[in-house]
């Protein structure tokens, strides 16, 4: 069985790697770069249990194993860690005191509420690594990728059966729509809900091991009233991650057209210098913004798209899209190619439980 996948984020690659693992033929077709947009703009962050009492429960626990699954087989290289992760707020009063202490590397003028997280609970991933190393690892087991523009889908006998790829024609006997808050394009072609993108800012710092593997999750009221919630990811490879300011900026055509907005740089690194005397002298590696897909009830679209038999989308992760990419695309493969899931329920990501952007897609003329 051959699988088209349009989208080489982190998505689209747990997907390609778990259709590979079952011995499925494999396209992954990307327009710009594989982890070009949220997935290599992220903070990589791992929880189990934060999804608890919601309907994304079963898929990030699920997720969460198999990330420690995929470490201790070493499919890849993507500095998987588990972290202590903290509570706190930038205030200016006294440190609280905690048992065991509490983050060195901080501000005095930070107050730390509590542990959000053990190494039990909290883990990290580089996520442009893991990205990339899902879509390597599924390369190894026979899965090719490509560099295009998808431009329509191919329609036979009231089925999807492939797409057009800069006017070149691919067969395939599914395509899986997987290409985040862009998804929204194949609104053209199918009868999808809509997904929106939610843009956020980050910054990538050089602190070498003046930071161990300890995350940080902060409140903070800008002068003028303005609420900020600093996320802070010390990386394996020696680096930090911060991100704090979010926009709804709009959302560029292409994905290598997506750059920070006015100011929010500037803002995030006073922020910074404000956070830890470590990042205040830390060289800034990467200044960035990227697009989180997101839906009208929050929750992600993953399985069959009605009216279309043969296509599937799987986005709208929002901030979990690196850790649930594992377990979305372990059911995805089981979805298309034993046409049931065995570990996770999807049925409340249908993309039928939501109004269609286009409802007059049911059908579609042959390409």
């Amino acid at each position: 069985m051959r699988i088209l996948i349009v989208g080489g984020g982190v998505i689209g690659t747990s997907i390609a790697y778990h259709l590979a693992a079952k011995g499925a033929d494999v396209v992954v077709v990307e327009r710009t770069a594989v982890a070009c947009a949220a997935s290599g703009k992220s903070g990589g962050f791992l929880a189990m249990d934060w999804c608890d009492g919601t309907p994304l429960m079963q898929l990030a626990r699920r997720s969460f194993a198999l990330h420690a699954e995929f470490a201790e087989a070493r499919i890849g290289d993507w500095s998987y860690r588990r972290m202590t992760t903290y509570s706190g707020v930038l205030n200016g009063s006294p440190a609280t005191a905690l048992p065991g202490g509490r983050p060195g590397w901080l501000s005095p003028n930070i107050s730390i509420h509590g542990h959000l997280g053990s190494t039990r609970t909290t883990a990290q991933v580089q996520p442009a690594a893991f990205a990339v190393g899902m879509l390597r690892a599924a390369e190894a087991r026979g899965a090719e990728s490509r560099l295009g523009n998808v431009t329509g889908l191919l329609w036979r006998g009231g089925k999807v059966a492939g797409i057009v790829l800069d006017g070149e024609k691919l067969d395939g006997d599914a395509v899986v729509i997987a290409m985040g808050p862009w998804s929204v394009l194949a609104a053209e072609w199918l009868s999808l809900p809509r997904v929106f993108g939610l843009k956020g800012h980050s910054l990538v710092f050089e602190t070498g091991s003046a930071i161990p593997a300890e995350a940080v999750f902060l409140d903070y009221e800008e002068t003028g009233g303005s609420i900020l919630s600093p996320e802070i990811f010390p990386r394996a490879d020696g680096t930090t991650y911060v991100c704090a300011i979010s926009s709804d900026s709009p959302l560029p055509a292409d994905p290598g057209l997506v750059v920070p907005d006015d100011g929010a740089i500037q803002r995030l690194k006073a922020l910074c210098a404000r956070v830890s005397p470590v990042l205040a002298s830390s060289r800034v590696l990467a200044s960035q913004a990227c697009f989180r897909p997101v839906t009208p009830d929050g929750l992600p679209l993953i399985g069959a798209i009605p009216g279309a038999p043969g296509a599937y989308i799987a986005t709208g992760h929002g901030v979990w899209g690196i850790l649930n990419g594992p377990a979305t695309g372990e059911a995805v493969a089981e979805l298309i190619l034993d046409g049931i899931t065995l570990r996770v329920d999807l049925s409340p990501f249908d993309p039928a439980r939501l109004a269609p952007l286009n409802p007059r897609h049911i059908a579609r003329p042959r390409l």
